[in-house]
């Protein structure tokens, strides 16, 4: 038996990239999960995965698609015990150039996004006897780094709503925790230059980019029953990087 097995989790942002190595991961591990995106190709994720496995397209910014998801969870799976907030937008700029559109944006998918997702499954949780929520941040979220305002701007919100959460819904017995990925070989990279990519990676101790399964291990770990005393953590999966 799996470290998840008899766990139902939902994971959005699954189109690619950490999504769908910790869709593929949490499956392989036993779980079911519900993997959701707003584009809709990752339903071919969700087929290679199997009756373990379907997909909703959602935009992670509205109350009512989150209703929905946690609806047709419930009716498929009977429960929920685990939620990853992985989806997220990247469109790096300085401040000086950061308009108050793009701004909004970053802070609905990125910051409203998890805020709605955490509030959809409380109940559920509840009910479950307790679960298991883990944010995806960012360095960008732990470390000042220029030309990512927007950006890490939502992410440090995520950091703080990570902790505010892990403290208010413990009496539950639902554990919130964050993770800080670092140079992540992703196609979410493409928003960076060549030339800033290679700059962040010769910054990295261990001398190279992380692949999206090395995030997701740590993920997996957060919601199994190995971490059922960690709450309220900030883990960094960076290398080591200092920017």
């Amino acid at each position: 038996m799996g470290r998840l097995s008899g766990k139902v989790a939902i994971i959005t942002g699954a189109a690619g990239g950490q999504g769908e190595a910790e869709a593929r991961l949490f499956v392989a591990q036993g779980a079911k999960v519900v993997i959701t995106d707003i584009q809709s190709h990752v339903e071919q994720v969700a087929a290679e995965l199997g009756d373990d496995a379907f997909f909703l397209q959602q935009d992670v910014g509205d109350s009512q698609a989150w209703a929905k998801v946690v609806a047709e969870t419930l009716r498929r799976f009977g429960r929920i015990d685990a939620l990853v907030n992985n989806a997220a937008i990247f469109d790096p700029k300085p401040l000086i150039d950061t308009s108050a559109a793009e701004m909004e944006q970053h802070f609905r998918v990125n910051q409203l996004g998890v805020f709605l997702g955490m509030k959809a499954v409380i109940e559920p949780m509840k009910a479950a006897g307790g679960g298991s929520i883990v944010n995806i941040s960012s360095v960008s979220g732990l470390r000042n780094i220029p030309g990512q305002f927007a950006y890490a701007a939502s992410k440090w919100a995520v950091r703080g709503m990570t902790g505010n959460a892990a403290a208010e819904l413990a009496r539950f017995g639902i554990r919130v925790n964050s993770v800080y990925p670092g140079l992540i070989d992703t196609p979410m990279l493409a928003g960076n230059s060549p030339e800033t990519n290679a700059r962040f990676a010769r910054s990295v101790p261990l001398g190279r980019m992380a692949e999206p399964g090395e995030v997701a291990e740590v993920v997996a770990f957060l919601v199994s029953d190995a971490a059922s005393y960690v709450n309220g953590a900030e883990i960094a999966v960076d290398g080591g990087v200092r920017l």
